[in-house]
């Protein structure tokens, strides 16, 4: 989960996917030998652009996709290295930085507000 410190507090990086008309945290698959930490960089530089840095595990999340398979998804702390700036990119189109208050109301799944609500009470 990528945070930013802003002018009412922290904020947080939430990316919209088109293909599911969707608001979410960024996420993806990992290839094949890689590592789930070096997987969230990656993911979050594809869709977003920013180059960040890896904090601590904040939670796991498990669910069944759309088409019913087992998803398991690692979240870490991330902060965006000095001067790196989100984009969209890949399949996202748009990006934001909200409050947690504002993310909390954009999210479209409940165990996306679940995972920053952990981060909030951390």
């Amino acid at each position: 989960m990528i945070t930013r410190a802003g002018r009412d507090g922290a904020e947080i990086l939430l990316v919209h996917r088109p293909r599911y008309d969707d608001w979410t945290l960024p996420k993806g698959k990992a290839e094949p030998g890689e590592s789930d930490e070096d997987c969230a960089l990656r993911e979050v530089e594809e869709e977003t652009r920013l180059v960040c840095e890896l904090g601590p595990e904040v939670a796991v999340s498990e669910y069944e996709d759309a088409a019913g398979r087992p998803k398991r998804v690692r979240y870490f702390e991330m902060t965006p290295r000095e001067g790196s700036e989100p984009a969209p990119q890949n399949e996202v189109d748009d990006v934001r930085w909200l409050t947690r208050q504002q993310a909390l109301e954009t999210l479209s799944y409940a165990r996306d507000r679940k995972i920053v609500e952990i981060l909030a009470g951390l």
